[in-house]
C-alpha cells in the first residue's frame, strides 16, 4: 500500500513538470525556458582534448622522461636499473631458484620494453611542445614568462 502511493506521486511530479513542455512540444514551439543556439555565443577555449593542460605541463613531463631513462639506463649500481635487475635475475638463476628467476625475468622484460616506449614518449613530447610554442601555449609562451 506504501509502494503504491510514493509511486502515484512520483507520477503526478513528473507529469506536473513535464507538463508544460509536452505542451509546448505538441505545440510545435520550443518551450521559452530553453536558450536558442546562436552562432555569436561563445564557445570554451580549446578543443576539449586537453591540449592546453599539457602543453603547460610538458615541460615537467619531459623531466620526468628524463629521469626515468636515465635511471633504467644506469649501471647496475641504480635501483630499478636493467642492469640492476639482470644482476637479480643471474642471482637467482645460479641459486637455483627458478621460481624467482621466472619472476625476476618477466620483469625484466618489461621493463626493457620501457626503454624504447619511453624515447618515443619524448620524441612525440617534443613535437607537442614545438605545437605549443607555435600558438603562444605552454611554459615557453610570453604569458607564462611574464609571471
Amino acid at each position: 500500500m506504501h509502494r503504491g502511493k510514493s509511486v502515484l506521486v512520483a507520477c503526478a511530479a513528473t507529469a506536473a513538470l513535464l507538463g508544460p513542455v509536452g505542451i509546448a512540444a505538441a505545440d510545435g514551439s520550443a518551450p521559452a525556458s530553453a536558450p536558442a543556439a546562436s552562432p555569436s555565443a561563445k564557445a570554451p577555449k580549446g578543443a576539449g582534448d586537453g591540449s592546453r593542460g599539457l602543453c603547460k605541463r610538458a615541460k615537467k613531463i619531459d623531466k620526468r622522461l628524463d629521469r626515468a631513462l636515465e635511471r633504467l639506463k644506469g649501471p647496475a649500481t641504480v635501483r630499478g636499473s636493467v642492469a640492476r635487475l639482470a644482476k637479480r635475475v643471474e642471482r637467482a638463476k645460479k641459486a637455483d631458484h627458478t621460481e624467482v628467476q621466472t619472476f625476476l625475468n618477466h620483469k625484466l622484460t618489461f621493463r626493457r620494453s620501457l626503454v624504447p616506449t619511453l624515447e618515443q614518449r619524448q620524441k612525440d613530447l617534443s613535437k607537442v611542445r614545438t605545437w605549443c610554442a607555435a600558438r603562444g601555449e605552454g611554459s615557453g609562451s610570453a604569458k607564462e614568462s611574464a609571471k
